[in-house]
C-alpha cells in the first residue's frame, strides 16, 4: 500500500473468454469510483504470456492486488508471477469456465465481481505444480488433457463446444497405463484420466473433486477407470452434481506429492490449457503460496446441472444416429 492508498491493477485479455471487455474501464470507473483510499490502473495483453510479465511487474512495484479479467489461462499466467509475493490475485471473470472464480465463490458477474475486489479481504490458499508449471485449479492426463487440445483447436469457446468435444472423442478414446507412486507407495492403474485437483472443479461447475480444498495442503488425485459409451450420461450427471466420486469407476485419494509414469508422451492439460509433457510427471502440492481476494459472503453459483445432462444425452443421441 502507497501512501495510504490500496494500489490495484487490472490486467485485462482483449481475446479471452466469451464476455466484451468493451465498456471495461468505465464499469471499474463506475465501480471502484476515484476513492482516496484506492489507485487503480487498467494494462491491456498483447501477446500469449503478457499477463504473466504485467504481473510480475506488479509485484515488483508493490501493488496491493492484481486483478485478472480474463478466462482461466489469464487467471493462470497472473496467479504464477504473484505466488510467494504480498499481491494478491483477484479475479473479474471472463472466461469460458472460470475455475478457480467458481471455486473462490466469486460473482461471475463484472460489476459485482468489482465490488467483491473493492472490499479488498484476502486469504492465503495452496497452489500446485507440474514439471514446474504451476496450477490452481487442476492438472492432468488422458483425456481431459485429450479435450483441452481439441477443445483449443476448435476454435470455438464456451459450454456447448465443450460438451461435444467431449462425447465425440469419449466414443474412440483408447485408455492408457500409468504407474504412480506418492507417499504411500506403487499403483498401477489403467485409466481413461488421471486429475490432480488443488480446486473443486475444471470450470463450468464441472466437479472433478467436490471435496477438494484449496488449504489443506493436499492434492486431490482422482483416477477414472474406463466405462462403457452407453455409461458416459451418467458419468456427466456425476460430474455436474458433485457425485463423481460415488461413481464405481472413480478411485480417489489425498498426496502431497506423486509421481507417474506413462506408456506415451503428450498433453497434459494446466488449468485447462494443454501443455506437451514427457513420460515422466511430477506433481507437488505448496502450501499457503497465493494471496488471494475472496468473497466475504461465500455464496457459490448455482450449478445447472440439468441443462448440461440434457444437452450432453441430446448429443449421444446425434453421434449415434449419425
Amino acid at each position: 500500500m502507497q501512501d495510504g492508498k490500496t494500489k490495484i491493477v487490472f490486467i485485462v485479455n482483449p481475446i479471452s473468454g466469451t464476455k466484451s471487455k468493451d465498456g471495461f474501464e468505465e464499469l471499474v470507473r463506475q465501480t471502484m469510483g476515484t476513492d482516496e483510499a484506492c489507485q487503480w490502473s487498467i494494462a491491456r495483453t498483447e501477446y500469449a504470456g503478457h499477463a504473466a510479465v504485467i504481473a510480475a511487474q506488479c509485484v515488483s512495484q508493490g501493488v496491493d492486488i492484481c486483478v485478472a479479467v480474463g478466462g482461466d489461462g489469464t487467471v493462470n499466467e497472473v496467479a504464477r508471477s504473484l505466488v510467494h509475493s504480498d499481491t494478491a490475485l483477484g479475479i473479474v471473470p471472463c472466461g469460458s469456465g472460470n475455475g478457480l472464480a467458481r471455486h473462490l465463490c466469486l460473482p461471475m458477474d463484472m460489476e459485482k465481481a468489482l465490488k467483491i475486489i473493492s472490499l479488498g479481504q484476502t486469504e492465503l490458499f495452496d497452489y500446485g505444480v507440474i514439471n514446474d508449471q504451476p496450477f490452481f485449479c487442476t492438472c492432468g492426463m488422458g483425456f481431459d488433457a485429450y479435450v483441452s487440445q481439441k477443445f483449443a483447436e476448435a476454435g470455438k469457446r464456451g459450454l456447448a463446444t465443450y460438451i461435444e468435444e467431449v462425447v465425440k472423442e469419449s466414443l474412440g478414446y483408447e485408455p492408457d497405463t500409468y504407474t504412480v507412486e506418492d507417499e504411500i507407495g506403487v499403483h498401477s492403474y489403467k485409466a481413461f484420466l488421471i486429475a490432480c485437483a488443488n480446486a473443486a472443479q475444471y470450470g463450468n461447475n464441472a466437479y472433478i473433486a467436490p471435496r477438494a480444498s484449496m488449504q489443506d495442503g493436499l492434492l486431490d488425485i482422482i483416477v477414472m477407470e474406463p466405462f462403457k459409451v452407453l455409461e458416459a450420461p451418467q458419468m456427466a450427471v456425476d460430474l455436474f452434481s458433485k457425485t463423481l466420486v460415488n461413481n464405481q469407476h472413480i478411485k480417489t485419494f489425498h498426496a502431497r506429492r506423486l509421481h507417474i509414469h506413462r506408456e506415451r508422451a503428450g498433453a497434459v492439460h494446466v488449468d485447462g490449457d494443454p501443455i506437451k509433457m514427457g513420460t515422466e510427471i511430477d506433481v507437488e502440492i505448496r502450501e499457503k503460496g497465493l494471496k488471494a481476494v475472496v468473497n466475504p459472503d461465500v455464496i457459490e453459483d448455482a450449478a445447472e446441472p440439468n441443462k448440461v445432462i440434457n444437452a450432453m444425452s441430446s448429443l449421444v443421441n446425434k453421434i449415434k444416429i449419425g
